[in-house]
């Protein structure tokens, strides 16, 4: 029989908004796990751009590898694995001793509260989630979704295997990487066209492949391609082909057409749309915006109490610092939403200061934080000596 541990915070999804979020609710003193799964969408991203001070020598795992290094270090639990349900638990059933989990045994057989109570005990009155995953089994009484969203794959033969390596999904991060070169879009759709036109303001030459489907974009849309300097090609994908350097794995070269006929390309974008990984809030009952994106206040807070969604959930803007951006943002309400102090007037009213008892952090967390201050070295990117 093993304890089902209790998080103050569980943060589902390990992409930037993600590890992000841990990284500030871990800071700001409260209990924190993170669940992941194994190749993420970030896994995928073969150059960071973008990011302050950080080279694009680095790739997305590499970024990752390191944020994991530092949560783990300032005290995160760290689960690798796929969560498949979270779930509001009624008031007063908790992870608690002689409960079994659904896997292997998890980390942390330690109090849950800020303020050192026992584990599986709420901190606000019942407020609590379930987070279940293939190994492991836990609770949390705040949750945050970071879960993302996946680009619907381009209907070309291999031209998914470039991804990273000359495919490219935001243009905000690679249209940079492709200026003053030869470049295709393969899409038919409104996005589509603007992302070829939006493309001229970095090269003189664009494609725009429509892969044998007819334009589906509006007349308004219709008259502005005519009018750029965008060569529409109607003709089928056959194949693509690589480029003759010994990139491993290769760069791609360019794409052949069922008439037989070739171009080269420095790279392209694929636009096909996008789905938001959204089901789990769906599940818990939490607003989705029209487009499946997840619906948040300016706290990042669903319009399920207690429950936060993070980065490309919720607007899918596609970017690294956007995403950092809000889990910092949001790691933030949360502490200012589940800390003890200040108390309120109120709370105040009828209290002496000898009946409070301070400081709120568990005992293991202040530890840790005493440990932290005597490192000489810690996780992460240093300066070059």
């Amino acid at each position: 029989m093993t304890r089902q541990p209790s998080y103050e915070v569980i943060v589902v999804g390990g992409g930037p908004a993600g590890l992000t979020t841990a990284l500030y609710t871990t800071r700001l003193g409260h209990r924190t796990a993170l669940v992941t799964r194994e190749g993420g969408r970030h896994e995928l991203v073969d150059a960071v751009h973008n990011l302050i001070g950080v080279s694009e020598e680095t790739s997305g795992p590499e970024l990752a590898a390191v944020a994991v290094a530092q949560l783990e270090e300032y005290g995160v639990d760290y689960y690798e694995d796929a969560v498949t349900s979270v779930e509001r638990v009624a008031d007063g059933e908790t992870g608690t001793d002689g409960a079994e989990t659904g896997g292997e045994e998890t980390p942390a057989d330690r109090p849950s509260t800020s303020d050192g109570g026992e584990a599986g005990e709420a901190t606000d009155g019942g407020r609590r989630f379930h987070v279940e995953a293939a190994h492991a089994d836990i609770f949390a009484d705040r949750v945050v979704l970071a879960t993302g969203f996946t680009d619907e794959a381009p209907r070309v033969p291999d031209l998914q295997r470039y991804t990273g390596h000359g495919l490219h999904y935001c243009l905000h991060c690679d249209a940079y990487t492709l200026g003053d070169a030869s470049v295709f879009v393969v899409g038919h759709d409104d996005h589509a066209a603007e992302i070829a036109m939006t493309l001229l303001n970095f090269t003189g030459d664009v494609d725009l492949v429509l892969n044998g489907e007819d334009p589906s974009w509006d007349d308004e849309t219709a008259t502005q391609v005519e009018t750029h300097p965008v060569e529409v090609l109607s003709r089928t994908v056959a194949s693509t082909f690589p480029d003759d350097g010994a990139a491993d794995p290769p760069w791609i070269g360019g794409l052949e057409f069922g008439d037989g006929t070739t171009r080269e390309y420095a790279g392209g974008f694929a636009v096909y749309g996008r789905s938001y990984n959204s089901d789990l809030a769906a599940d818990l009952g939490c607003d989705i915006n029209d487009d499946g994106s997840v619906a948040v206040d300016d706290d990042y807070e669903t319009s399920v109490d207690g429950v936060y969604a993070v980065g490309d959930v919720t607007h899918g803007q596609n970017q690294t610092p956007v995403a950092i951006g809000d889990g910092a943002y949001a790691g933030i309400a949360i502490h200012h939403d589940i800390r003890r102090f200040p108390l309120s007037s109120e709370e105040c009213a009828d209290r002496d200061a000898e009946d409070i008892e301070a400081p709120a952090a568990a005992d293991d967390l202040r530890a840790r934080m005493r440990r932290h201050r005597t490192l000489d070295d810690h996780a992460g990117m240093t300066p070059d000596e």
